[in-house]
């Protein structure tokens, strides 16, 4: 399913020890973490309990994706991607050693395109220190519980599909078909046009005629990471113009003209307390 949540999270325990993995559901994942094995907790969460969820990333296109990131994250000495990791220091917290190889996979190809987002979850007194080094400029940093909009990928705008025989409304033949913004042809419901996330702006084109054209300035790369909007030039991310398709309306906040379409918010590693055991 495209457009479902897929996250690979972080885990600090109070017991001393940090924890990688995936799932789809994270808020479930940390309740059967924190439940043992008998609840579908990992083997090497059983014992060091209870656990808190630090942050998680989301925004992978594929499963395989994501299963290849938390991989590397749980074995960044191994991993063929990354740069070389200096190991966890003798006085180094597990979650800080987490949170210190967690850039150098966003930085990564091919991580490092794509539109991937971190959400912090659990509260800090003052303001969070920020990851060295900088993520991508396109990687969004939230903070916060999970917001019901992104759990499958499901957003209030979206509109569900038409049962097989049913008759289109009035309204819906009434809608005209839109022109793509950059070459001018009418666009079709299949595949259905990328729109401007802006409101009011009318912007909609193929996604490969929206695509090339955000990557004149990176010839040699196969996925875009934003470009400038051929209607109200705002600067949109890729990864937030496919999520508006299907469905999630979210996106526009933060939005400004030649400017990020969701400024990053200031996030690193804590202070923590816990051995590393991936």
């Amino acid at each position: 399913m495209a457009g479902r949540l897929r996250a690979v999270y972080a885990l600090r325990s109070r017991a001393g020890a940090a924890y990688v993995g995936f799932s789809i559901a994270p808020a479930r994942r940390l309740r059967q973490h924190n439940g043992g094995r008998r609840r579908g907790g990992a083997r090497r969460t059983a014992r060091a309990g209870p656990w808190e969820m630090e942050l998680f990333v989301y925004g992978f296109p594929s499963d395989v994706a994501a299963l290849r990131f938390e991989w590397a994250w749980q074995h960044p000495s191994l991993s063929r991607r990354l740069p070389p990791v200096t190991p966890r220091r003798p006085r180094e917290q597990p979650i800080s050693f987490a949170l210190r190889v967690l850039p150098l996979l966003l930085r990564a190809p091919p991580w490092c395109r794509l539109p991937l987002r971190l959400r912090w979850l659990r509260p800090l007194p003052g303001p969070r220190p920020p990851l060295r080094p900088a993520p991508p400029p396109h990687v969004v940093q939230e903070e916060g519980a999970l917001p019901p909009l992104v759990v499958g990928g499901k957003g209030r705008g979206r509109r569900r599909p038409r049962p097989p025989g049913a008759e289109a409304t009035p309204t819906e033949e009434a809608t005209p078909t839109p022109a793509c913004a950059v070459c001018g042809e009418g666009c079709g419901p299949a595949p259905p046009p990328l729109r401007c996330p802006r409101p009011p702006c009318p912007m909609a084109a193929h996604p490969p005629c929206l695509a090339r054209r955000f990557l004149r300035p990176e010839p040699r790369e196969l996925l875009p990471v934003g470009g400038a909007c051929p209607s109200c030039h705002a600067h949109l991310l890729w990864g937030d113009l496919i999520r508006y398709s299907l469905g999630c309306r979210d996106v526009i906040e933060g939005a400004e003209p030649d400017g990020p379409a969701l400024a990053p918010q200031g996030a690193g590693p804590p202070v923590g307390s816990a051995p590393f055991s991936f």
